[in-house]
Formats: structure tokens, sequence, C-alpha cells
């Protein structure tokens, strides 16, 4: 017993003796060179190592190179395809003495990695195209430039796991100079075989964010011959989740599949990516995309789409060229659509005083920080929009449809159809971006549309009830709210029925101005100049009228108010840049009341009426003078018109008795 275990004893020394000596008997260069020999034979580049070389036998054979550099193509931009400060290769013993070589594991320290194009489209990852041209028993497809090759039915690779830690990765199309970069690599890279599953997952920074990463690619041999082959690939960071299975072909001219992406502030990427959205706190928060898409070439296609951004759901299909325009056509559902989160507030909006405040109400001032719209030239688009309901600031829509068509910076968007404040409507906006100052022209024709509801939410004056028509056909060009005001030319006209002008009832006003031309100034005392009061209206059965609108300025001549009880004409200004209106009402009593379908335009007293003042305090006055002058006049007249009768009947009379 004692003599056996002395015989393993020495056995176990000889053994140890022989893993400390091993790698001084076995030649270091030799395995290199069987490496580097492997490595030109399969990819056709050549492996350098200008560092230290050595070599460990156990628990493994392990190969350590340092500076490591691994050739590109001839067409590349750099001499390297990929350097590293270290590579370690774990062998497996058998490889040395089997035919086949293998190697188990990888470990690879601060690479730096070129994955490029050349000019012709060519990859610097075409690995294997000496392996298609080595002579062998079946035929081999050779390969064109920027084409796969096809790889004979024994060859493979087996790389076991490859580890990266630290380093640089870096992409560069030679077509058109595009390139992107990730860095701080920690990459656990599986390869048992060209025709197994390769999985790769770790985590890489991209512009100073770190992205943890995990893709599973089913058999790469089909991706290196360019066929079709199954991905899926989950991706995940602070700003955004991605998630896509799916299919690639044609060395990725060809991706389709189920792709998710969602993520909790679109804020947060877009500071990422350097832009400041300046939005409000409810806008451009989370938000969600799903759907079928496909990249073929430079057409990406999304089909099934599901969308969501704060509150708003989108759904529909969509198609984008990515050639040197970017091209959008799309046929969305927005749902409910709420663009107030995302538009700036209405500056020229003047306030509602709540109950008991005393402050005044300020001037209107225009905003004349200038607006940057020259985004409109860097797409082209043809977009179908459909809502259930639009808000934007104060106005709502109901139903609607939208085109939105873009070519060259010429934006138009045509409102195909909506409905809205009980009525319909149509109408086109075009704005042209081209140059500076940017054009904006509209055209709109609304029916049966209600007015006050409409003129509140739009401009914040609620003086018309009724319903009617409104009609526009304006123009204007500048770069601020102020510049497109100063610059409006076009026209509006409206047609109202059986409605209201909130403010003033000038019925009453008309008749104290009688009552004073006739004597009785007791109605002075009751005041006839006035302001907006909110009890008091004018009511009508038609309100009609129109202004024409140059630099900013409306000049109506035509204003017609029929009422039961008074008849008005009018004309006047309405000075948009200025914010002021000036207009002249000429009422009239009607001498017999027939209600509110009367046609009967008689009236017996007339007398003026003057508009006056900024937006924000505007004035009513009756102006006694011109209606004391006019009545003045009129008496005069009637009694120049009775002496005449007379003088004609006092003649008459002595011609009678004298021809008797």
């Amino acid at each position: 017993m004692k003599t056996l275990l002395k015989i393993f004893g020495v056995i176990l020394l000889l053994c140890i003796a022989l893993i400390v000596a091993a790698p001084f008997l076995i030649p270091t260069d030799t395995i290199f060179n069987k490496v580097s020999e492997e490595v030109q034979k399969t990819t056709g580049r050549t492996l350098t190592i200008n560092g230290d070389k050595t070599l460990s036998v156990f628990p493994a054979l392990k190969l350590e190179l340092n500076d490591v550099h691994f050739a590109n193509m001839q067409t590349g931009s750099r001499a390297d395809m990929a350097s590293m400060q270290q590579l370690a290769v774990h062998i497996p013993w058998f490889s040395l003495f089997g035919g086949e070589f293998k190697l188990d594991k990888f470990v690879i320290n601060e690479p730096d990695i070129l994955l490029e194009t050349d000019k012709n489209g060519k990859a610097n990852w075409q690995l294997f195209d000496a392996v298609a041209e080595q002579p062998i028993e079946q035929p081999i497809e050779q390969a064109e430039p920027g084409e796969a090759i096809k790889l004979p039915a024994n060859f493979d690779i087996e790389l076991g796991e490859v580890a990266i830690y630290g380093g640089t990765f870096t992409y560069l199309d030679g077509q058109t100079g595009a390139k992107q970069q990730i860095s701080d690599l920690e990459l656990a890279i599986l390869l048992p075989s060209l025709r197994k599953t390769l999985e790769v997952k770790g985590g890489v920074t991209y512009m100073q964010e770190r992205f943890e990463l995990d893709v599973k690619l089913d058999t790469p041999a089909k991706a290196i011959e360019g066929q079709a082959f199954n991905v899926s690939q989950n991706l995940d960071s602070r700003l955004v989740e991605l998630t896509f299975n799916g299919s690639i072909a044609k060395q990725g001219q060809d991706i389709k599949g189920q792709l998710a992406l969602n993520g909790e502030s679109v804020k947060n990427i877009a500071k990422w990516q350097g832009v400041d959205l300046n939005a409000k706190y409810n806008a451009f928060n989370a938000f969600s995309v799903n759907g079928k898409m496909h990249l073929l070439g430079e057409k990406f296609k999304l089909e099934e789409l599901t969308a969501t951004l704060d509150e708003l759901q989108i759904k529909g299909k969509s198609e984008i060229s990515l050639g040197n325009r970017l091209a959008i056509n799309a046929n969305v559902d927005l749902g409910m659509l709420d663009l107030n989160p995302y538009l700036p507030d209405a500056v020229a909006k003047k306030e509602q005083p709540t109950e008991g405040d005393s402050k005044p109400a300020e001037p209107i001032v225009w905003d004349d920080t200038q607006i940057d719209l020259s985004a409109l030239k860097a797409q082209d688009a043809n977009v179908v929009i459909r809502s259930s309901g639009l808000i934007a600031n104060d106005i709502k829509l109901g139903a609607n449809q939208f085109t939105v068509a873009l070519n060259k910076g010429v934006a138009k968007l045509s409102l195909d159809s909506f409905s809205a404040y009980e009525g319909a409507g149509k109408g086109v906006i075009t704005i042209d971006a081209q140059n500076a100052p940017y054009k904006i022209a509209t055209n709109f024709n609304l029916t049966d549309i209600n007015a006050q509801p409409l003129l509140t939410d739009a401009t914040g004056f609620d003086k018309v009830l009724g319903r009617g028509s409104l009609n526009w056909n304006l123009s204007t060009a500048g770069q601020s709210q102020k510049s497109f005001i100063d610059a409006l030319n076009g026209k509006l006209a409206f047609e109202f029925a059986d409605g209201a002008v909130k403010g003033a009832n000038i019925a009453e006003m008309v008749r104290k101005g009688k009552e004073i031309i006739s004597g009785n100034f007791g109605a002075a005392s009751e005041g006839l100049d006035t302001g907006f009061e909110e009890a008091e209206q004018t009511d009508f059965s038609a309100l009609t009228g129109s202004f024409n609108f140059i630099k900013g300025v409306g000049r109506n001549t035509d204003l017609s108010l029929i009422s039961p009880l008074i008849r008005i004409s009018g004309e006047g200004d309405v000075d948009l840049p200025l914010t002021k209106v000036d207009y002249r009402l000429v009422t009239g009593i009607v001498d017999s009341i027939e209600g509110q379908g009367t046609t009967d335009d008689s009236t017996g007293f007339k007398i003026p009426l003057r508009i006056k003042g900024p937006f924000h305090d505007v004035g009513i006055k009756l102006d006694v003078s011109n209606a004391l002058k006019d009545e003045a006049k009129k008496k005069l007249d009637d009694a120049k018109e009775k002496a005449k009768e007379k003088a004609k009947d006092k003649v008459k009379d002595k011609l009678k008795g004298l021809f008797g």
C-alpha cells in the first residue's frame, strides 16, 4: 500500500512539474502562428501582435496576446478593422491535436472596432470571402461587391463565448458619411456554431447614455449568405425600452417584424439629443409605439400602428422614405385630439375680469417673438388625419378630417370636413416657408354656425348671438404674430339670423335720444354715453356685413341689422394692429312692428351711434347733435313743404274765383 502511494505521489509530482514546465516546453509562437494562420485562412485578413504573448496551461490552455490588430478590408477608411489592448484565447487541448481547430472562449479588453461600408457599399464585416475562393469539392457562388457569399456546407466556426470589456464600437457609412459610435462595452457573445443561435447580452454606452441589450439571432450562416434570418432584440435604458421580433434579409436592407417602443419622457429624449422642446409640464411625456414594421432599402413602413403620446391615442399606418429628402405618407386616426398641451399660450387674449375685480382691463399686445418655420423645408409629407374631436386653445371641433400636404417648404392644410358649433365647414390653410417672411393664406366657409361659442372660443368676443354663415379669404406675411396681424389682407363676410348683439340696447338708446330731441331732457340723466353692459342686448332677425382688410385694418361699408324695432346700417374700421375700433351706426326706429319676420324697412326717426375706442375699453355714444341737425332740417323741410301746399291751395282758390 505504501508503495502504491509512493507511485501515486511521484505521478502527481510529475504532473505538477509538467504543468509548470509546459509553458516553457510548448513554443508560444507556434500556437500563435496556428491561430493567425487559421484567422487568415478563414477571413483573408491578417492578425498581428505588437505586444507580449503569454501562455498558461492550468486550469485550461490560455493564450494572452497584447496590442492585437486585425486588418481592415483594402477599401476601408483605416488599416485596422479592430484593435485591442489584450486578447485572451481559451483553446481546448484536444483542438491542438485533433483535425479541427476550435476556440472555447475569447476575452477582449479595450477593443476599438470599426464596422464600415466603402463607397461601393461593400461591408468590412464580410469576413469569409477567402473561404469562398478556396477550391473545394462543391461549387460555390462568388459574391459581387456589396453582396453576400455562399459558405461551403462543411465550413463552420465555433467560438464558444466572446467577452468584451471596455473600448469603442463605430459604424461608418462610406456612401453617406453617417457615423455612429458606442463605448464602454460590456458584452457576452455566445457563438457555438454558425448554424446555431448567436446570442449577445450586456450593456453599451451611446451618447453618454447606458443601454442594456439582449439580442438573439438564429443561424448566423444565413446572415452571412444574405438569406432571411430571425432575430429578437430587447433594449432597455433610462430613456426608452425597445422590443423587436422579426426577420432580417439582404444584409440588413430588408427588415420586418413586430416593433414595440415606449418611454417615460419625450422631453428627456430630446434633451439627450441636444434639443430643448421648451414644452409644458403636461406635454411630450410618456409615449408608446406598437406595430408591424418593414424597412426595405430606404422605405420604412408601419402598419397596424397604435401609438400614444400623453393622453393622445393614435391609430393608422404610415410610409416614410429615408432618402436624401425625408418624405412621409400616412393615414391616421387621432381619436380625441387635444392640442392645448402642445400649443403656446395665447398672448393676445384678454383675460375676463373676475367678479369684484376693480383692476381695469389691460390693452391687447401682439407678440413680436420670431417664429421659425424652416423645419418645413426639411421634409415632404402627405398625411390624412381624422379625429373624433379637436381642441386648439379655446376652439372646439367635432368629428373632422384634414389633409396635410408638405412639399419643399410649402404646407397645405385642407380641412376636408368638420362639424363644430352645431354647423359644418371646409377650408384650406397654405403656409409658404420657403423664404422669410413666411406667407400664409386661409380660405374657409362655415355654415349654420352658432356664432357666440365660435367667436368666444376663437377670438374671446362673445357679443354676437345667432346662427348663420361665416367665410373668409385672408392672406398675410411675416415671422411673428404681430407681423402677421400687420400684414393681414383679404375679405371676411358674415350672415346671421334670429339673434342678438350683446352689450347695448340700441333701440332703448335711440328712444332716449328721440326724447331729448323732443325736449324731454330728463332722459339725459340716465346717460347716453356708455360702455358694454352684459345685461343689455339688441335683438335682430338678420345681421349681415363684410370686412375688407388692408394691412390689418378691416373696412366695413355694408353692415345691416334688421330687428322688430329698429333698422341699423353702418360703416367703419376695425384696426387690428392698433387694437381699436372706430365705427358709425345709423339707427332708425321702425314705424310699425310686424315681428321678427318683417320686411318693412321704413323708419321714422333716425339717429347716429358711434362705437369707438381700444378693444379693451370700447365706448358707445349717441350722436345727438347730428340727430338734432337732421331733425331740425327735417322739420324745416316739412314746414317748407306745408307752406308750398298752402300756397298751392290759395292759388287754386283764387283761380276758381276768377274763372268761377
